[in-house]
This record gives C-alpha cells, structure tokens and sequence, in this order.
C-alpha cells in the first residue's frame, strides 16, 4: 500500500526520501549505485546523505540479532513513580542491552526491549536491577516468542511507492527485508574475536567500507567480505536504515498491546506486518499476545488505523492503545526532539 509523503520540514526533499528508500533496499550500495539507479549525480547523493545523518533524519548501523546467538528478547512495562520516569529512562537507554526505550501513560510507564547478549546480563537486568529500583512500582515482562517484523523491515512499506519499481530493481539488493522468523534460532552463531570488532565497527557506520572492516578486525578486505555475508545471511547482524519518523511527518506513535484468539495469533500477526502504519510486530507472553508500535501523522490518522482496520482483525478480543509520549532510543540510537544522535564513537569514525 503506498502512501503520499508529507515531510516534517522544507528541509526534507523528495529526493532525500528517495535515497531513504533506495538505502532501505540496499543499505551498503555506494553513492554511485544510488545516483545511477535515481538518475542523480553522485555528488548529489553523498551530500543528501551526509546532510540528512547530520540533521538526525536516518541513520545506517549494523544491530545484532541477539536471537542468533541463542538469547531471547523481552519487552518490558515499567511503571514508575511520579517525576522519576525520565531518570529511569535515561538510565536504560544508556545500557546496551536495551536497544528502544519509550515514555507513554502520561510519563508513569517506561516501555523498553532487551537486547541482551547472555543470560547473565539478562538476568541482572530483570530479575536484580529493575526489581531494586525503588521508584519502580511494578514490572511486566513479556518475552518475544514470534517475530513478523522488524530489522529491515522498519518503514518498508511506509515508504512503498517512493521509487518506481524499476528503481528499486536497478539497486539490487542489500539482502532480503525481514521476514517471519522464530526468535530464537535452535542452532546459534558462535562470534570469534574478529566478528565483535568488525560488528562493532559496522554498530557505528553501517556502511563502512570492506577496508575499514578489515581494519577494524584485523583481517583483509576478502575475508571480511566473506565472514560478513555469512552474518548476514545467517540475520546475526541486520544493517538497519533507522529514520527519525517525525522528520517524515509522523507524529502520532503508539504501542499497541492485543489480545487475540490464540488460534488467530499467526494470521494477525502476519496481517499486522503487512500494514504501512505498522514498524514492529511480534508474539509475545502474557495476557496480551501480540504486541506491535504503530506510525501515524497524528492522532486522529492513528484513531482511523487502530478503530477501522486494526480492530477489523479476525480473532481480535480487546486492544490497548498506548501512544507515546517521548521516543527515547530506537534500535540502539538515542534521540534528542524527535532527531537520531550519534553515538560518541560513530562521531569519531566520521
């Protein structure tokens, strides 16, 4: 389902939205590529890009699929005390564990997702951390048990129809956006020295070059070449095109917590993926079994989407509306007024 965008600001072209869209296709495709595939200049496109990182509007990283490497993943509701919200999460936000943090409930509600690499790490976060807090009054936590989208699947079809379909072909491909998938993989990826420091260089530029890579890691260009199509075939590593929804006009986001029949749990998962509004989707525990984050340009569009549409799902018995008052990470980046910061050492590397 296409859609007509209205950007936030003069600021944000139609052609920058083009290679927003051309990036969501193949995130590693060199200026060159894009420029030919749009009918561009390549000056025109590196300019475009390096403006738009700049003023916050997209960023390209590498993120971890901690699944792959055997962990499950968790959504956790925090509520908190009065006036002790954003302390609380600015403190997630800094772990690295936790890879989107959000404030909703009229600032008493914490809403956050782990992205933890051990157990152990998990662990101490859930069942120590958290838990201590003293200005915690209660914690839910949900795990992730099916995934229907996600990774590069963020904004995939919120940005349908931006290029002709002869564009995007032209592109390629930076591999396949995401699918339904199991969260957990039943034969986890063992990471050697080399991977960490390679996927370390790639959570900072996403589209760092092969010879950077292979510096990072210590290794040549072809064997860095190599080892990265197999993480990525593999979906231990995804390279993310993570946008700042409100430069594009998106205003109005929520989480949406669902309760289906449990016979119906598939089927509107896969009919929750398929919708524009839609960035995330996944089945999780508790007595809400689908869980999704909805984009809308304002509130009255999300009252259209959630009351005609997402209330339409078949097996749908009860849905909670949760908008979002304040993003404050989004796939591992930070963000300051509704723009993406880069972390100290992505500044570095730039």
């Amino acid at each position: 389902m296409a859609r007509a965008l209205i950007t936030e600001s003069a600021s944000v072209q139609l052609d920058d939205v083009r290679i927003i869209r051309a990036l969501q296709i193949a995130p590693r495709a060199s200026f060159a590529s894009i420029a030919a595939a749009l009918g561009l200049t390549e000056g025109a496109v590196n300019r475009r890009y390096r403006r738009l990182r700049a003023d916050g509007v997209i960023r390209v990283a590498g993120v971890v699929n901690p699944g792959s490497l055997g962990q499950s993943r968790w959504l956790v509701r925090l509520r908190c005390r009065p006036g002790s919200v954003a302390a609380i999460a600015d403190a997630l936000a800094k772990r690295d564990d936790v890879n989107w943090v959000a404030l909703s409930a009229a600032g008493c509600e914490v809403t956050c997702a782990t992205q933890s690499r051990t157990r152990e790490q998990r662990e101490d976060l859930l069942g120590q951390r958290l838990p201590r807090t003293a200005a915690v009054i209660d914690i839910n936590a949900f795990a992730m048990l099916r995934q229907f989208l996600g990774g590069r699947g963020h904004y995939w079809s919120a940005l349908q129809g931006t290029l002709s379909p002869e564009e995007e072909a032209s592109l390629g491909s930076g591999g396949p956006p995401f699918t339904e998938s199991p969260v957990v993989t039943r034969e986890p990826l063992h990471l050697t020295p080399e991977d960490e420091k390679m996927l370390d260089a790639l959570a900072a530029d996403g589209r760092a070059s092969l010879v950077d890579l292979a510096t990072a890691a210590g290794l040549t260009p072809g064997r860095v070449s190599r080892r990265l199509d197999a993480l990525l075939q593999h979906r231990v590593v995804h390279i993310d095109v993570e946008i700042a929804a409100a430069a594009l006009g998106y205003h109005a986001r929520a989480n949406l917590w669902l309760r289906v029949h449990p016979s119906a749990v598939k089927s509107a998962g896969r009919a929750l993926a398929q919708e524009p509004e839609i960035a995330f989707a996944a089945a999780i525990s508790g007595p809400w079994n689908l869980h999704a984050v909805a984009h809308c340009r304002d509130l009255d569009e999300l009252f259209e989407f959630t009351s005609d549409r997402i209330g339409s799902l078949a097996g749908l018995q009860s849905m909670e509306v949760s908008p979002v008052l304040k993003h404050v990470k989004q796939a591992g980046t930070r963000l300051s007024d509704d723009r993406l910061v880069e972390p100290s050492h992505a500044r570095a590397r730039r």
